[in-house]
């Protein structure tokens, strides 16, 4: 069946996702909404020159006959056009969005009768760089996507919405969307403010030098890597969750007033224990295998920082049929071992490579 798919707001997420589904449905139409039409934008037409989209619409109403319409713009301006849409699908239209609140947006759908239309989404990935030029149909590969259907949303729809999610390489999972607002707090809206706070801490308080700035290296680059993400967004996001949002500020700020504490006075039993446990929950995130995602194994060599160094490693474990989850060069040692960092989806993967490896002149040391 041809399906027709709509899309408000079309940058790294939307993009990811309408390639994602072009792959599996080559025959389905995609069409993307520009109020400034005819003006179009730079990425729109370069979206429709490579294929990903079949058209680009200046007025809503030629989204009538669209199976489902992808909300991908701001939390706040996707609830802005749910009042104009209410007049403009058809009974059997899917409204879904990519926001990460959920809370808001279920109120709105409610407040204006259109539950059995809604299903929240949200896909669990992203990038440091924005627009549609950065998107890609891999971004959803392996990527939980979270979908919240409302109490009025028929068992047909929630299926049809979680293959469409599933056809794109994305893992499905089903929850309320208050359940929802309270995780993606704590684990994503959260660790943005954090990051974000922690620039700021380095730009206010760097000499004229800017020695700070000079000498981040790989820790304070890691933890504030999604810093660089849009400002007009997470202001959205903090603007439509600030109750849990705020939770978890109030308990994270008494984390680290119980830092301070410990450190002020000298009390090495407790620094070590609190280190100790957030090290073994951290390594039990990136090495649990009873989740929907695979254990992931990984092995750092060192190597010369040399152009054509990783063409080298790849070629020696091809030779040796081992299969490369993901490869990539580390520009500093700071808490690493080894210069190059492989990963892998088996141990057998891994444990291949390091002995094809070690018998080279590098040396290899496991993670």
């Amino acid at each position: 069946m041809r399906i027709n798919i709509g899309f408000i707001g079309f940058g790294l997420i939307a993009g990811s996702i309408a390639k994602a589904i072009r792959i599996k449905h080559s025959d389905c139409k995609i069409y993307v909404y520009n109020r400034r039409h005819p003006d179009v934008s730079e990425p729109l037409a370069m979206a429709k020159e490579d294929g990903t989209i079949d058209g680009i619409h200046g007025s809503l109403d030629l989204f009538s006959d669209c199976d489902v319409i992808f909300l991908c713009a701001p939390v706040l301006i996707n609830i802005s056009y749910l009042k104009e849409l209410k007049n403009i699908i058809k009974d059997t239209c899917i409204l879904t969005d990519v926001g990460s609140v959920k809370g808001n947006i279920h109120k709105a759908v409610a407040g204006l009768s259109l539950e059995r239309n809604f299903i929240g989404g949200h896909p669990m990935t992203g990038s440091d760089r924005t627009g549609y030029e950065n998107s890609s149909h891999l971004l959803m590969e392996n990527a939980y996507y979270l979908l919240t259907p409302t109490k009025e949303t028929s068992r047909h729809d929630i299926t049809f919405l979680r293959t469409l999610v599933e056809e794109m390489g994305s893992i499905a999972y089903i929850t309320d969307c208050d359940r929802h607002d309270e995780i993606t707090a704590a684990i994503s809206h959260l660790p943005h403010i954090i990051a974000s706070s922690l620039v700021n801490v380095v730009r206010e308080n760097d000499d004229e030098k800017q020695l700070m700035k000079t000498f981040a290296a790989g820790g304070f680059k890691d933890i504030t890597r999604i810093a660089s993400s849009s400002p007009e967004m997470w202001q959205s996001i903090c603007l439509s969750n600030p109750d849990y949002i705020s939770r978890y500020i109030d308990i994270f700020t008494d984390k680290l007033k119980n830092f301070k504490s410990s450190i002020l006075a000298g009390d090495s039993s407790a620094l070590y224990k609190t280190f100790e446990q957030s090290r073994d929950y951290r390594n039990s995130i990136a090495s649990t295998s009873s989740g929907a995602l695979s254990k992931s194994y990984e092995i750092y060599v060192d190597v010369p920082d040399v152009p054509g160094i990783i063409a080298i490693i790849a070629t020696i474990l091809s030779s040796n049929s081992v299969n490369i989850r993901n490869i990539g060069i580390v520009h500093n040692r700071e808490f690493e071992e080894g210069v190059l960092r492989i990963e892998f989806n088996n141990e057998k993967d891994s444990i291949d490579a390091r002995n094809a490896l070690q018998r080279y002149p590098y040396r290899v040391y496991d993670r």
